[in-house]
């Protein structure tokens, strides 16, 4: 499909196209409230809680009053429905900024100021410098003579970089009065949110020009949120308006990510579910069959059989339906969703992850994934720009066989390159003229005359900056004209294509026709493999080959550089072709790269460049320490293979032999990379017993086939090999790649800086992004956005594993004490004729829910079971994170299990001790109730690991609080609680109970972990028990060995006399779980946890006694 605009015509443009009023709400006055609870209910967990509070509407069997379900889902509703109404009229506020912004428009022939939501598709708009652009538009005059402007396009790309526009061929140099009567048609695609492509066909009506099509690309337009700058005023036509800009297409949310403790959460939910089930059948049975015989037996509560209805056989297990709905707790989600939130406040306002030297902080771009940093195992990175500065320095190259630079380290200063210029060696000459004319940079002069240049790529900027330091400079790029000043001398080209650089291409073309010898040439750059590919055959190029190949051996970035003499009659065919490939609309690009390769033959092959892309501070260190957390990497680069291995030699990415060895995976055929992979894959099988550190490396070609014909034998490869280098890949193949390692059951993070690495970031499991020098295209793709690589340390040992923690801890908790309420519940059944009779009322039911239970364990944001040092001195412990050992169906029947314990507790004892008092059932269920709340005060705090004032505040005045309320509830006489709190809290039977349930309750749980922790202790104990070594010994952590590795050589003592309160954490482990010795399974591949001890050894119980008050 095709849209046809015509410029300045009203009448002729079709009606169908929206105006460019922008909305990005997601919600309107009249939509709100049904959209929303629509979306609210397609959540299976909230359908299930609408129809446990509808059936709490029928009287006849209903234990409770229908608020105490009604009540909390009303309000996580409500939270959730009012954040969702803040944040839309945030983005209404924005939209109505901007659709109300006053804009130049060409009205009948004469500009009108007006808004620019009521800009149309075909209109004119004027626009003056600094002035955002605002909908798409070509670009038909400037200010400027040569037909350019320049425009920032960060909200775009995120590149801070000025670009250069111009105005197609047949509007140069049309005046502001001509303009305003400009008629024409643009024959341009449906809208799309390619911002890097626009193929479409330009025609001006006479009397302009004649009826020819002038192809439009790109750079011939302005997008909508483009600022304009260094020019005076600019005009174009709105070819794309509103939501349909290019900026509007691509806007929206992205596909939600699912952790791996969601899934494992939504898997504990669904066994509950079914546990409810099961529970519920059976209570129903037993209900029914006890009123069938022995209800008949009891006057006070004899069942009329005769006149029952039908559907009375489902009264009480639609009772204890209600009563066991408790057990899926309905706050789970929205307080998962909270403490999220705060663990991404704790990545923004981290201060060690803010980056001084580019003022960038991090961010939390996804508050919903953290804790899946903590389970990372495996890393795809890019290579440029995320390993490395992105700071390109042209230091080497190769002419005609000669090598510059070898000597000192820098060409520019080898004194033989400089006097072969200053001779007019013609060799020379040709080279360095390419590298100043084969690109698209555009040199600007500052207000005191200095020259600067204004490129889209580092790689040019850095050949441009050379060039003209071997006085070869560029001073102007005009339209289709340019200028060098070389040793004095001006030279003027005329520019007549520009054969651009595509990833599939990896190489660009400049035409350019000399004005004073009229004589035409075409200057190439690019990968050296394509370069070779296309010169003369009868050249040679072994020299050069072997320069580039050492060039990359040092880890120096590669280009080789060609030229080409044409005459006049070959290049006038060649563009017929050229022309009628541009003006394509559909398939431009690979039209006009079929039309490339026919003139890019037999090219003269002038030498090679060489270009110094450093390692970013800190990279070597945090690869190193990752790979001691157990995770592996893998290297995704577009750059040479050779290049790509020096530089992952220099940071650790694979180790020199013999402690590593580096195999490749080859072939031009499918046969050849089929046995490659065979080869390489008997030799892993061999090694995999070995310690030896074994990579693989692969280019982009090998890994197409390979991908397409092997794609098992490369899965079986990706899960042996811990390491690889992939070179010469596409943006679409680092996607595959992260695909490929997530079908291996792997966690992944993939992290870049580009825009060529938005598909892999936006695959893996998370995503990172850098905020470098390529832009914020990344960065804002990414869930997660840093300013340097040596952060992603830090944002995974210490926030992703704290954040794991956390949440593993509250979502079983708040599992926990639902179960425990609702088992008080089924025990209580028992004694009253299990007739599905709630103990509690329908207040202390929502209070639970809501207040008693959520204030303690919300401070569990707080905890740390290490310190920020140990655990960067100790990065194994990430191993525990990994293998899901705090969430899995062993941790969780350990709190199943405790639930069942505390309820049996809280239920035995007060029966027994109220066995003799003359109470009424709402003072025995108060006493009942006082005993969960009391368990919960010891049961955080023995799950937490240190404590701030925070956590200490919400304890204890979480207990306040509960007498507070329930006193000031009992003095309400319609409450249901009359008096009953005054009455109980004077009965020495009351203080009685609540200190047994609290002794019976946790002495066990006490006495286990005390053995745990004595007899079995793990990594985290042991580390605990250190930091306290250190700590009594006012010593260094840092100064003392890691325990872990002396615990290996049983040189530490585990004896100590006075450990801290820390000691006794849990790290959240269950009850009941797997041995700490066990190895860690993953995907087949086994990972070593010989740093937890595997024989019992012994804390001092004066250690474990004192632990208390430290």
């Amino acid at each position: 499909m095709k849209r046809f605009v015509y410029v300045n015509d009203s009448d002729l443009t079709p009606s169908i196209y929206c105006n460019n009023r922008i909305s990005n709400t997601k919600y309107t006055l009249f939509n709100f409230i049904p959209k929303n609870l629509w979306e609210q209910f397609s959540r299976f967990m909230n359908k299930y809680f609408l129809l446990i509070a509808c059936l709490q509407l029928w009287p006849l069997i209903t234990p409770v009053s229908p608020a105490s379900t009604w009540g909390p889902l009303i309000l996580i509703f409500a939270v959730s429905a009012t954040k969702e109404a803040w944040d839309d009229h945030g983005r209404y506020l924005l939209d109505k900024k901007a659709n109300e912004r006053s804009v130049w428009v060409l009205k009948k022939g004469i500009k009108t100021r007006t808004q620019a939501q009521d800009i149309q598709v075909g209109d004119i708009l004027w626009l003056r410098d600094q002035d955002e652009v605002p909908c798409d538009m070509v670009l038909l005059g400037t200010s400027e003579p040569g037909g350019i402007c320049y425009v920032e396009t960060a909200a775009m790309d995120g590149e801070t970089d000025l670009k250069t526009r111009v105005v197609p061929p047949p509007c140069i140099g049309l005046t502001s009065d001509l303009l305003h009567k400009i008629k024409g048609v643009i024959e341009c695609p449906q809208p799309d949110k390619d911002i890097r492509r626009f193929d479409a066909n330009l025609r001006l009506f006479p009397p302009f020009i004649d009826n020819d099509f002038c192809s439009l690309t790109i750079n011939n337009t302005l997008l909508q949120s483009c600022y304009l700058r260094n020019t005076e005023w600019a005009c174009g036509v709105a070819v794309y308006t509103g939501n349909e800009t290019k900026l509007g297409l691509s806007k929206g949310l992205p596909e939600p990510k699912l952790t791996a403790v969601d899934h494992m959460i939504d898997t504990l939910t669904g066994a509950i579910f079914v546990f409810q089930i099961v529970v519920v059948v059976i209570l129903g049975v037993a209900g029914n069959m006890w009123r069938l015989s022995e209800g008949q037996k009891i006057w006070y509560v004899k069942y009329n059989l005769t006149s029952s209805p039908w559907y009375e056989f489902l009264v009480i297990p639609l009772r204890f339906e209600l009563l066991c709905s408790i057990m899926i707790p309905i706050s789970i989600k929205v307080s998962l969703d909270l403490v999220k939130s705060v663990y991404s406040k704790f990545i923004d306002w981290d201060l060690q992850m803010y980056d001084e030297s580019t003022d960038t902080p991090a961010v939390a771009t996804n508050t919903a994934i953290s804790e899946d940093l903590g389970q990372v195992e495996y890393i795809l990175t890019d290579k440029t720009g995320t390993l490395t500065e992105n700071i390109m320095v042209f230091k080497r190259c190769c002419i005609n066989r000669v090598c510059y630079g070898d000597a000192t380290g820098d060409a520019l200063t080898d004194t033989q390159l400089t006097r072969a210029l200053q001779e007019h060696v013609p060799e020379v000459v040709k080279f360095v003229k390419v590298m100043a004319m084969c690109n698209t940079v555009v040199p600007a002069r500052s207000g005191n005359g200095a020259l600067s240049y204004k490129a889209q790529s580092q790689d040019e900027e850095a050949l441009v900056q050379a060039a003209s330091r071997l006085h070869m400079k560029l001073i102007s790029r005009t339209g289709s004209r340019l200028e060098l000043d070389f040793l004095g001398d001006t030279l003027h080209y005329e520019i007549l294509d520009v054969l651009e650089f595509t990833s599939d291409r990896k190489r660009m073309s400049v035409i350019v026709r000399e004005l004073k010898s009229r004589k035409i040439k075409m200057l190439t750059k690019g990968a050296d493999e394509t370069i070779l590919s296309i010169v003369n055959p009868e050249q040679q190029c072994r020299v050069i080959s072997e320069a580039v190949e050492h060039y990359s051996q040092v880890g120096l970035r590669t280009m080789c550089v060609a030229w080409r003499d044409l005459d006049d009659e070959e290049y006038s065919r060649w563009s017929v072709k050229f022309k009628e490939a541009n003006s394509s609309v559909t398939d431009r690009e690979w039209k006009v790269a079929e039309v490339c390769q026919l003139i890019e033959t037999n090219l003269e092959l002038l030498g090679a460049t060489a270009i110094e892309d450093k390692l970013q501070e800190g990279v070597p260190e945090t690869i190193r320490t990752l790979r001691k957390a157990g995770i592996n990497f893998w290297m995704l680069t577009g750059d040479k293979q050779s290049t790509a291995i020096q530089i992952a030699l220099s940071c650790n990415f694979v180790l020199p032999e013999p402690e590593g060895q580096l195999l490749h995976v080859q072939g031009r055929t499918q046969q050849e990379v089929q046995t490659s992979l065979e080869r390489v894959l008997r030799t892993l099988r061999i090694s995999s017993t070995e310690p030896k550190d074994i990579a693989f490396v692969i280019d982009g070609w090998a890994l197409e086939l390979a991908l397409h014909y092997n794609k098992q034998a490369f899965e079986e490869l990706a899960m042996l090999s811990k390491t690889a280098i992939c070179c010469r890949v596409t943006p679409s193949q680092k996607a595959q790649l992260v695909q490929l390692v997530k079908n291996c059951d792997y966690r992944t993070l993939a992290i870049g800086d580009g825009g060529n690495d938005v598909k892999m970031i936006q695959e893996a499991h998370v995503g990172v992004g850098i905020s470098g020098r390529e832009g914020l295209q990344a960065a804002r793709a990414a869930d997660f956005s840093l300013g340097k690589f040596r952060f992603l340390e830090r944002l995974i040992l210490i926030h992703g594993r704290y954040s794991y923690n956390r949440t593993a801890f509250l979502s079983q908790y708040s599992v926990y004490k639902s179960l425990l309420i609702c088992f008080i519940q089924i025990f209580f059944s028992f004694v009253s004729g299990v007739s599905g009779t709630s103990l509690f009322n329908s207040f202390s039911l929502m209070a639970y829910n809501v207040v008693y239970t959520s204030i303690p364990v919300m401070t569990v944001v707080q905890d740390k079971d290490l310190k920020e040092e140990t655990v960067l001195q100790n990065p194994e412990i990430l191993y525990i994170c990994q293998a899901g050992r705090l969430i899995n169906p062993s941790t969780f029947a350990g709190w199943f299990g405790r639930s069942l314990y505390h309820a049996a507790v809280v239920f035995l004892i007060t029966i027994h001790v109220y066995a003799n008092e003359k109470s009424e059932m709402e003072e025995m269920a108060m006493v009942a109730f006082s005993g969960c709340i009391w368990l919960q005060a010891f049961v955080v705090p023995l799950e937490m690991n240190a404590f701030t004032s925070v956590q200490i505040l919400g304890i204890v005045g979480n207990l306040v609080l509960f007498y507070v309320v329930n006193f000031a509830v009992s003095m309400l006489k319609w409450g249901g609680m009359y008096t009953i709190m005054d009455r109980i809290c004077r009965q020495p039977a009351y203080w009685l109970a609540v200190t047994l349930i609290v002794v019976m309750g946790m002495g066990p749980v006490f006495a286990l972990k005390y053995f745990r922790f004595v007899y079995r202790p793990n990594a985290i104990n042991v580390l605990q028990h250190y930091e306290h070594m250190t700590a009594s010994a006012n010593a260094n952590p840092a100064s003392v060995e890691s325990p872990l590795r002396s615990f290996e050589k049983g040189s530490m003592p585990l004896s100590l006399n006075s450990p801290s309160k820390a000691e006794l954490g849990s790290v959240y482990e269950p009850l009941l779980c797997d041995s700490p010795s066990s190895s860690l399974k993953r995907g087949g591949l086994n990972y070593s946890t010989d740093f937890i001890p595997s024989s019992p050894s012994k804390f001092t119980l004066s250690a474990y006694a004192r632990s208390k008050n430290n």
